[in-house]
């Protein structure tokens, strides 16, 4: 599975987007060729207890674009498309102007005891993390992470999601800025206080010790806790 990223950032950290606007977003988001999932992470409401909160408020906007394979998501990031519309604004007002990043990526899930959100759950709500880099050897790096990291993310609190995303060579022709971060990561939970409680248990003792023995790294590393919205493209009459 491969997921593209899209964020939509303001550096004065004094923008926002309206609901509206939003779900236009998602209305364009839908209609994306090929696409299999698209995820609308916007920033909390209210501030929440986590151990990252220096990080900040995190961007205006990102998007989590899943498709089938490479060659579909390239296919989408042509010129003329819903995403190079998106990246220059998509005539919102709420969107132009924002510095817009965009990277694609390998998905690699993880196992989690319970994935389902309870009934009447509103507000899920994500844990974006990222890794700039870069490391020594990213090899070395992959495989410390992987083998150790996704079985202690497990234990945390009713963790709904755990999704690990490493680097790959992609072509697009998208106006926006591309990205190359080493790996970026994505726990779910089912609210914001949900994700605070997680956090505050002594599971992040682990993940801090486990963080002390990674391969040697440059660029440190970002979380945001966001909101997360699911839009899922119309299905075909067609199939069966």
């Amino acid at each position: 599975m491969i997921s593209l990223f899209m964020t939509f950032s303001d550096p004065s950290g004094e923008r926002g987007i309206r609901s509206d606007e939003v779900a236009a977003v998602a209305e364009l988001v839908g209609s994306i060729p090929g696409m299999t999932e698209g995820l609308l992470f916007t920033p909390l409401q209210q501030s929440v207890d986590h151990p990252y909160k220096a990080d900040g408020s995190g961007p205006v906007l990102a998007l989590q674009l899943r498709f089938p394979d490479l060659l579909i998501c390239e296919a989408a990031m042509d010129r003329g498309g819903v995403l190079a519309s998106l990246a220059t604004g998509a005539g919102l007002s709420g969107l132009a102007g924002l510095y817009v990043t965009h990277q694609v990526m390998v998905t690699r899930s993880f196992p989690v005891d319970v994935a389902e959100h309870p009934a009447g759950t509103t507000t899920p709500c994500s844990y974006l993390v990222h890794y700039p880099g870069p490391a020594e050897d990213m090899n070395a790096w992959n495989l410390h992470y992987l083998e150790h990291h996704p079985a202690i993310m497990r234990t945390f609190p009713d963790v709904r999601q755990i999704e690990i995303y490493t680097r790959i060579d992609w072509v697009d022709r998208l106006p926006s800025q591309r990205v190359e971060h080493m790996q970026r990561n994505k726990l779910v939970f089912d609210s914001p206080q949900a994700l605070a409680h997680a956090l505050g248990s002594d599971v992040i003792k682990r993940m801090r010790a486990d963080f002390v023995k990674f391969p040697p790294f440059a660029g440190g590393n970002k979380h945001f806790p966001m909101l997360t919205r699911a839009v899922r493209p119309p299905r075909d009459p067609r199939a069966r």
